[in-house]
């Protein structure tokens, strides 16, 4: 493996013709504006580089990505407010731009925005041990990072509403059973095999594989834009109800949340 190249808060470092992408904030990983767009310059980097053929996003630690950071001055939502505009999603849509195919290892915890960052990917791989939830209406808000549109387009309306509406956790194995992830594997061997995938699809024609993944993706980024703007608009009415406040703090708490319908 190659000498890793840093973009804040995350690494990338190259076999071959795969470059790994992996977030350094261990062990959460929990995203804020800086580290999406981290990300997003990472991938930039490597689009315009001929000889990346692949992408493998990962993560250091325990945990793929557990959610945004609430509270604290690296709070997107509360820049959200103040700008008008959430610079999250801004730099969010950056990850759905490039032609280069990426495959997500997922790890431990994916939630809430950890789900739309393994979403940005074309073939997730995970385990058993891994759990996902879009927890959003747990919090008594609504789904943000193109979730809206991403869930759905991948696993079907149905298992959308379903994870949507309850916000519950669901394991490796039925992220697997639903379409929200490609491969099931032992925890050990999650990105070895997310790399073997990489691997394997920097073996066929490098223009070729661009060229499908524009196709396939083509109005992917702008789908998205249009699903961050409404979802923030909605937010941000949302953000000023009790019930929000309320689902916040029993998050932060570890309790059941008391809803008060406003």
């Amino acid at each position: 493996m190659s000498d890793v190249v840093q973009f804040g808060d995350v690494g990338v470092s190259r076999l071959g013709h795969v470059a790994v992408v992996e977030l350094q904030r261990p062990p959460d990983n929990s995203i804020d504006t800086e580290l999406v767009r981290s990300i997003a310059d990472a991938f930039e980097s490597l689009e315009a580089d001929p000889t990346c053929r692949a992408i493998v996003l990962c993560s250091a630690g325990k945990h793929f990505c557990a959610g945004a950071r609430l509270g604290g001055p690296s709070d997107a939502l509360s820049e959200a407010q103040h700008l008008g505009y959430n610079p999250l999603y801004v730099q969010a849509v950056r990850l759905f731009e490039g032609s280069i195919p990426v495959v997500a290892a997922v790890q431990g915890a994916a939630i809430g925005a950890g789900v739309g960052l393994a979403l940005v990917a074309d073939i997730r791989v995970t385990c058993s041990e891994a759990r996902f939830a879009v927890n959003f209406s747990r919090l008594g808000f609504h789904p943000g990072f193109g979730i809206s549109f991403t869930l759905p387009r991948l696993i079907g309306e149905a298992h959308a509403m379903d994870l949507m509406y309850t916000g519950r956790r669901i394991t490796g194995d039925e992220a697997v059973t639903i379409g929200l992830c490609e491969r099931l594997v032992p925890l050990d061997d999650v990105r070895a095999t997310a790399i073997e995938i990489a691997t394997e699809i920097a073996g066929s024609a490098p223009l070729a594989v661009r060229s499908i993944r524009r196709t396939l993706r083509s109005a992917l980024a702008a789908q998205v834009k249009a699903a961050t703007d409404h979802e923030h608009s909605v937010q941000a009415v949302l953000r000023a109800t009790e019930d929000y406040t309320e689902g916040v703090r029993a998050y932060a708490e570890r309790r059941p949340a008391d809803f008060k319908a406003r």
